[in-house]
């Protein structure tokens, strides 16, 4: 590229983006690669700090900023996302439904490791609205050199590096509210509206309710019954350490492979989570009904999007597992 006083520029076409930033107010592109500079052009750039601009000289070895980012979204890009105009060097990826967005932070962290490529993303496993953005890319300076496009190429063969999942609305949720006091009527159930709530957001409708006594086997017996007709089954109460709390143990009687009984999350710290006959059953403490954020519904998108949680899932949550 060659630097240009700006005074003496007029005629010739920007090689990139040129940003006005209105604090409080407006930030982007005031003048477009292209744009060809006219003499009412020169005041505004000096008000922006261009001083000088940057003719574009071909070179081999070099790729312009927006062909980069092109580039970068060839490799990367994934499922269930667009790519936006480019602007400033830079291109969003954009959710094309309402989903749960996966990264692989490993290979993200290689990436931006390469040189003058960035990727900025939202963190893995988060649900993104249909039409928002996911991550973004560019390169810092204006030209890259291939060898850097390269390696990026090379480092993604056989590898995907972001995708959003589709979250299943049709999931059918079976809720077994346990606890003496509610089964013989001492107090009023609130966990089907909580819970219902909760589902909701993700479209879930088909819900059933049972509830049974503090007694093992009654709860066992329902869980059974469940396990026919429901993909999901959430136990709610019994599930701490008082003699009459015998829900875990019910749970794991019914034939439940766990993972956990016990997450580094608050709240929902005696949250517990298995695997039925392939159904997900879940021991929901009273902490994660009624919360407004919990170990619950940091795991509910993810399990409606079709992933097997595993104990190391479990464990990496204590990074950022107090939610309040």
């Amino acid at each position: 590229m060659k630097k240009i006083n700006v005074k003496e520029a007029v005629g010739m076409a920007l090689c990139h983006d040129i940003t006005e930033i209105i604090p409080g107010g407006f930030k982007g592109a005031k003048f477009l690669k292209g744009h060809i500079i006219k003499e009412e052009d020169v005041e505004v750039l000096l008000s922006l700090g261009k001083e000088n601009i940057y003719i574009w000289e071909e070179d081999e070895n070099y790729v312009h900023e927006n062909d980069a980012a092109e580039f970068i979204k060839e490799c990367v890009m994934g499922k269930g996302m667009y790519a936006s105009e480019i602007r400033e060097g830079k291109i969003n990826f954009v959710a094309e439904y309402d989903g749960l967005y996966k990264i692989n932070v490993e290979l993200l962290n290689k990436i931006n490791s390469i040189g003058e490529i960035i990727i900025a993303s939202k963190f893995n496993n988060t649900v993104v609205k249909e039409g928002k953005t996911a991550a973004a890319t560019r390169i810092i300076p204006l030209r890259i050199e291939k060898i850097q496009l390269n390696e990026l190429k090379e480092l993604m063969k056989n590898q995907e590096l972001m995708e959003i999942k589709k979250m299943n609305s049709d999931l059918r949720v079976g809720i077994i509210t346990t606890g003496s006091e509610i089964f013989y009527g001492r107090i009023k159930d609130k966990a089907r509206e909580a819970l219902g709530e909760k589902l909701g957001e993700y479209g879930v409708t088909n819900i059933k309710q049972v509830f049974a006594p503090d007694d093992k086997e009654k709860i066992k017996a329902e869980i059974k019954k469940m396990i026919n007709d429901t993909d999901i089954i959430l136990c709610t109460g019994g599930m701490s350490i008082d003699p009459d709390d015998v829900t875990p143990d019910a749970i794991e009687e019914s034939g439940c492979e766990m993972v956990t009984y016990g997450t580094p999350v608050l709240p929902g710290a005696m949250f517990l989570l298995g695997y039925v006959e392939e159904k997900v059953i879940m021991g929901l403490p009273g902490g994660v009904v009624f919360s407004k954020n919990s170990v619950f519904d940091l795991l509910l998108p993810r399990i409606l999007a079709g992933d097997i949680i595993t104990k190391r899932d479990i464990v990496e949550m204590g990074h950022g597992g107090l939610l309040n």
